[in-house]
């Protein structure tokens, strides 16, 4: 597409990932309140979410339950709004609001493949590694245990979230940024566009993005948590 937000041509599948998991595209000036009936539909792990947001450097949208859509846009007017509106909006005083780093990737970082496509099912993988399904991208040791892997959200079929967890003995060997990488490989050919998320406090996490190739763009993840 020849339009531009932030910086770069608009990704199509990008804009078909957001525009169905929130109800809206996030370069919307200023803050765009949508009630949408996805919110009421369970997500990649069967629960549900009444209130996700995402941000850019030129606006962004808080998707919400169709019912606090009203309540929200009164109480939420501006960004600066978000931090201690926004959870008494959704009925939620006691809860914080959250904003981490939003990263999504095109053209992933050449390095070499580093796992083996496993089904969730297979007993040499981790217990935080089967709630995803599917298949698991995941490294072995030289002793053949796990080293490292990937889970896949599958949010819908144009965007699909990237975690990735390293056991302790294998850290720092480059094995997550070369996994995320070749899972990033693997969702573009699959037609959809690879996302990334993590608290921006984590530096470990952001190390891993930049050397796999999901810059940081100035975008955010919005929630409530708590």
């Amino acid at each position: 597409m020849s339009d531009e937000k932030a910086g770069r041509a608009v990704d199509e599948r990008l804009e078909k990932f957001l525009i169905e998991w929130l109800g809206g595209w996030p370069g919307t000036p200023g803050v765009h309140v949508v009630g949408a009936d996805v919110r009421l539909r369970p997500g990649w792990d069967g629960s549900t979410t009444n209130v996700l947001g995402v941000s850019t450097p030129d606006g962004g949208v808080l998707s919400v339950a169709p019912a606090l859509a009203d309540p929200v846009r009164a109480a939420v007017r501006t960004w600066d709004d978000v931090p201690v509106e926004l959870p008494r909006a959704v009925g939620r005083p006691q809860a914080r609001a959250f904003a981490g780093t939003f990263r999504y990737a095109t053209d992933p970082t050449d390095l070499p493949d580093a796992g083996e496509w496993i089904a969730f099912t297979d007993e040499r993988l981790p217990a935080w590694l089967r709630p995803f399904g599917g298949e698991a991208l995941v490294a072995f040791g030289s002793d053949g245990a796990y080293a490292a892997g990937v889970g896949i959200k599958r949010h819908n079929a144009y965007g699909m979230e990237i975690s990735v967890g390293t056991d302790e003995r294998h850290r720092g060997q480059g094995l997550a940024s070369r996994l995320v990488a070749q899972a990033a490989r693997h969702i573009l050919a699959a037609g959809a566009v690879p996302i990334y998320l993590h608290d921006p406090a984590n530096t470990a996490s952001d190390r891993t993005a930049r050397r796999s190739g999901f810059p940081d763009l100035g975008w955010k993840i919005i929630g409530v948590w708590g």
